[in-house]
């Protein structure tokens, strides 16, 4: 790997990112004693349903993005600026954030934040801004904050409807992760060449 394509940021920083906004989301559910709902039907069900869901969700983020003109042209230079990010770090640390990503923000937006609006505010309005929030601290351009909200609204209506934080815990970690994967191994679906790489 050159210098180059290093990550700017450690591997044991990012991770430790990760794992703070999981700490910070836990405690807060402890603090304001907000109800988690941890299993909704069941263990197995989370899990097949939480990595089924994110296989659906990616395909389709796919599908959308081959249509022509609905990405505005700068969004092949974010994939450009998340492929670089991604390549400076091993696949075991991307196996690694894509799990802390999904248990420590779904922890934040959906257990605690979700989890206390809908005590306070409603089901529907708790989703709403819980997603709009999500999307604003994944914002890099307008386009990814819609992507992201978008994501978040879906998790948060299946936090909602299963009752089952483990499910978008694995829903999110196996989108990351697959999220990763293609834009690392099939860079030119996103636009990405990597013999004209600046």
């Amino acid at each position: 790997m050159t210098k180059h394509n290093r990550a700017k940021v450690s591997p044991v920083s990012a991770l430790m990112f990760q794992g703070g906004i999981g700490v910070a989301g836990l405690l807060v559910i402890l603090v304001a004693d907000i109800p988690i709902q941890t299993f909704g039907t069941g263990i197995l069900p989370s899990v097949f349903y939480g990595v089924l869901g994110a296989l659906c969700t990616y395909g389709a983020l796919l599908l959308v993005s081959q249509i022509p003109g609905l990405f505005p042209g700068n969004f092949e230079r974010q994939m450009h600026g998340l492929h670089r990010f991604a390549s400076g770090y091993s696949w075991f640390v991307l196996f690694l954030l894509s799990v802390f990503a999904g248990v420590g923000e779904e922890l934040l937006f959906r257990g605690a934040l979700q989890g206390w609006l809908a005590t306070s505010a409603g089901a529907i309005p708790a989703v709403l801004i819980a997603s709009v929030l999500f999307g604003l601290v994944h914002y890099i351009s307008f386009t990814y904050f819609i992507v992201a909200t978008v994501l978040g609204l879906v998790l948060g209506l299946a936090y909602a409807m299963t009752d089952s934080i483990l499910l978008v815990m694995i829903w999110h970690g196996v989108y990351d992760m697959v999220a990763l994967f293609c834009l690392l191994r099939f860079p030119e679906w996103f636009g990405i060449s990597l013999h004209s790489r600046d």
